[in-house]
């Protein structure tokens, strides 16, 4: 898929994969939230905010308060590809949600997905 419609999908629209895929494996959506919070810096509100404004997923991320410097700790595939060789940056950040999104749906721990 071309990167500019991921960019210009609704959040509102993602939100709810990524709650499903750890609500499949026993995982919350606070969880989701807590892992949304810690790569992004925004407050849980401000994500529930942006799925009802509609807000675009690329100015989601692009808006984020507060990119946390540890995401580049962030190692692994997503879809076949290495998260940490995206050489497009908004792009990499996503993937960065999608693969913390696996990690929780994977069962590991809350504490090594936030690369505590």
């Amino acid at each position: 898929m071309d990167n500019e419609k991921v960019y210009a999908m609704s959040f509102a629209k993602i939100y709810p994969l990524l709650v499903a895929k750890a609500e499949k494996k026993g995982r919350s959506a606070a969880e989701v939230n807590e892992v949304i919070c810690w790569l992004t810096g925004y407050q849980e509100h401000e994500i529930e905010e942006a799925v009802s404004s509609l807000t675009a997923y690329g100015d989601f991320f692009r808006n984020a308060p507060h990119l946390n410097p540890n995401r580049k700790l962030i190692k692994g595939t997503v879809c076949g590809i290495r998260v940490e060789t995206i050489e497009e940056p908004l792009m990499q950040e996503i993937r960065y949600l999608d693969k913390l999104v696996d990690e929780l749906a994977k069962g590991k721990t809350m504490e090594k997905i936030l690369r505590g």
